[in-house]
């Protein structure tokens, strides 16, 4: 059986991962954005200076099957030690460990990087990637009822957290 291999997120690994979150931009709640991103946005979105924040782009059979990161969750300096940790996999490739592997990747690199939380916003919807996070030891933490919109329907959203230390 294959393993997911990482990669850190190069220019050229963009439109792929532009692909695959486009994919849940128009078909899904697991994304608040209800347009289409072009690539300077996406850009945005997973490329950062500090590099306490990552992108891993996720690998399976040589095929760009998804994407990882940790990014800010807050602009406050006391958040610090806090990071927000997101994964995207390409349709197809849930069910075979690749997003466990994912978060562990992630993790790794949050702890080299002294993080000592790691917090998941998931729409209540996304009932696969509630199981993903839960599976990986992060635990309910708060459950903002109504907050977003899409398709014509008000949206629940679950945060997850792991304390890492």
């Amino acid at each position: 059986m294959s393993s997911p291999v990482f990669e850190k997120i190069k220019e050229d690994h963009l439109s792929s991962v532009l692909q695959i979150y486009n994919h849940y931009v128009l078909n899904t709640t697991a994304t608040f954005h209800a347009q289409e991103l072009i690539t300077a946005q996406m850009r945005e979105l997973v490329f950062f200076e500090n590099p306490r924040y990552q992108t891993l782009v996720i690998f399976w059979n040589g095929e760009c099957c998804g994407y990882v990161f940790i990014t800010q969750h807050k602009k406050r300096q006391a958040y610090d030690a806090t990071g927000e940790v997101s994964v995207y996999l390409k349709p197809g490739y849930e069910g075979k460990g690749i997003g466990s592997s994912a978060l562990n990747q992630i993790e790794q690199h949050a702890r080299c990087h002294h993080y000592h939380v790691l917090i998941a916003t998931i729409c209540s919807q996304n009932e696969a990637s509630l199981r993903l996070f839960m599976r990986n030891g992060y635990q309910q933490c708060a459950h903002y009822k109504q907050v977003g919109r899409k398709f014509n329907q008000w949206l629940d959203v679950i945060a997850c957290q792991k304390i890492l230390d």
